[in-house]
């Protein structure tokens, strides 16, 4: 499927439709982290958040910080020679958690925030405007 402008990203407001993560089964997500995943190519993002959920840093972080048992913010920084890093905070302008180095995407935005909320089950991953 081509790939469309993801400008309209902030048209997502919320969602009535949830999907489940494939192999990570506490991971949801929200109708505009689908949206972002088809029209991005970015389902390796999905899986990348869904990979370190759960963890053993994971647990550690949660254990030091009770907030990120609750919330915590996902980001995705692609930089000119198209490598990236995906961090995840507690909150804005703390010291990650946990940090990735990807040697290469063709993701087609400089950045990309997904934020991560506790659902009772698991959790939820949602973009900004669907909070």
């Amino acid at each position: 499927m081509p790939r469309r402008n993801l400008d309209d990203l902030g048209q997502f407001t919320g969602s009535t439709r949830f999907f489940r993560h494939a192999f990570n089964q506490a991971v949801v997500y929200t109708e505009g982290v689908q949206y972002l995943a088809e029209h991005g190519g970015a389902y390796w993002l999905i899986d990348a958040i869904a990979s370190h959920i759960g963890t053993r840093q994971f647990q550690d972080a949660c254990s030091r910080d009770a907030r990120i048992s609750l919330l915590h913010f996902w980001r995705l920084a692609v930089a000119a020679d198209r490598s990236a890093d995906l961090t995840a905070v507690a909150d804005s302008g703390e010291v990650p958690f946990i940090s990735q180095k990807i040697d290469y995407t063709d993701f087609p935005l400089d950045k990309i925030d997904i934020w991560a909320g506790d659902n009772g089950d698991g959790f939820t991953l949602m973009l900004p405007s669907e909070y």
